[in-house]
C-alpha cells in the first residue's frame, strides 16, 4: 500500500535471506557459520531486491512481496546466483580433477541433445537481447533472459552428467558451455 523505505527494505531483506541461510542450513545437518552466513545474506538480499525490481516493467506497479523476491525458486535473484554457484562448483570439481586442461582453452562443440541445443540458442541471442533491452531501455528484458537462460541450464544440468562423462572431448565441450553459461549468468 505505500513506499518503504529503502533500508527498512534492505534489512527485511537480509533478515529473510538469513533466517532462509540458517534453515537450510539445519534441514541439511550441517551448522552455518554466523558470520558467513551474514556476508551470504547480504549478497543474497542484494540480488533479491535489484533482481526484484528490475524484473518489473517500470511502467506497472508491483507489490514487493519478501517471500516471493527471496525465494531460490522461480523467477528470482537468489534462484540465478543458486544457478551460478551450481555451475561454479561443477567447475571447481571439475579443475579439481582434471586440472590439466583450462575452461579458457575449450570450445563448445555440436550439440549432443535439445536441451543442449536450447541453452546454446539461449546463449546465442544474448547480444540482440541486450542491444534491444538498451534501446528500448527495458531492464526487465534482462532479466528475462537470463531466468530462461538459468532454466536451460538447469534442465541440462538434470540430464546430462558432465563429471561423469567418460568421453574426454564430450566432457570438455560441457564444461566450454558451462564456463560461457556462467559469463553470460554474471
Amino acid at each position: 500500500g505505500g513506499v518503504p523505505r529503502l533500508e527498512n527494505l534492505i534489512a527485511e531483506i537480509n533478515e529473510e535471506m538469513l533466517r532462509k541461510i540458517k534453515e537450510n542450513g539445519e534441514t541439511k545437518g550441517y551448522d552455518v557459520d554466523e558470520e558467513e552466513a551474514v556476508k551470504t545474506a547480504k549478497i543474497v538480499g542484494l540480488a533479491a531486491i535489484k533482481y526484484g525490481d528490475l524484473s518489473n516493467q517500470p511502467a506497472k506497479d508491483y507489490v514487493f512481496d519478501v517471500d516471493r523476491f527471496t525465494s531460490f525458486e522461480g523467477d528470482t535473484g537468489p534462484y540465478i546466483l543458486y544457478t551460478i554457484v551450481r555451475m561454479r562448483s561443477i567447475l571447481q570439481r571439475y579443475l579439481a580433477e582434471e586440472g590439466a586442461t583450462a575452461p579458457a582453452e575449450l570450445a563448445p562443440g555440436v550439440p549432443a541433445s535439445d536441451v543442449e541445443k536450447k541453452l546454446m540458442m539461449d546463449l546465442a541471442g544474448f547480444n540482440a537481447m541486450m542491444e534491444g533491452a538498451y534501446a528500448d531501455l527495458a531492464p526487465h528484458r534482462v532479466c528475462a533472459y537470463i531466468y530462461q537462460v538459468s532454466n536451460d541450464f538447469n534442465s541440462f544440468y538434470h540430464s546430462t552428467r558432465i563429471l561423469t562423462e567418460k568421453d574426454r572431448e564430450q566432457k570438455e565441450s560441457w564444461i566450454a558451455l558451462l564456463c560461457l553459461t556462467e559469463r553470460v549468468l554474471s
